[in-house]
């Protein structure tokens, strides 16, 4: 049963509510870095570098203007989204580096 953050009259009840929050962004989490997996085979077979500045700005300015929209500090969300676009370019530039390497793709 899931509780707002007012329904919740106890520590340990508020503690449950966001460790299923944090079960759930460790899956999204898991999803997104498939399709980083993904982004490095077509990279490499676009001749695309892993880092791409226009996209990597446009990510960010879409992450804080959706973070605003929804009352959530934008320097937060830049924060956390820079940590994992980092990571991502990083990810691919090793797969594309060895593509032996390359996570096995999703049906």
């Amino acid at each position: 049963m899931t509780r707002s953050p007012a329904d919740c009259e106890t520590m340990a009840e508020l503690r449950q509510e966001i460790d299923r929050i944090d079960d759930a962004l460790i899956e999204l989490l898991v999803r997104r870095a498939g399709y980083v997996d993904r982004a490095a085979t077509l990279k490499r077979g676009e001749g695309l570098p892993p880092r791409t500045s226009d996209r990597v700005a446009e990510v960010i300015a879409r992450v804080r203007q959706r973070a605003a929209a929804q009352a959530l500090d934008p320097d937060l969300a830049e924060t956390l989204w820079t940590a994992l676009i980092e990571w991502g370019i990083a990810r691919e530039a090793s797969l594309m580096a060895d593509p032996d390497h390359a996570a096995p793709q999703e049906p």
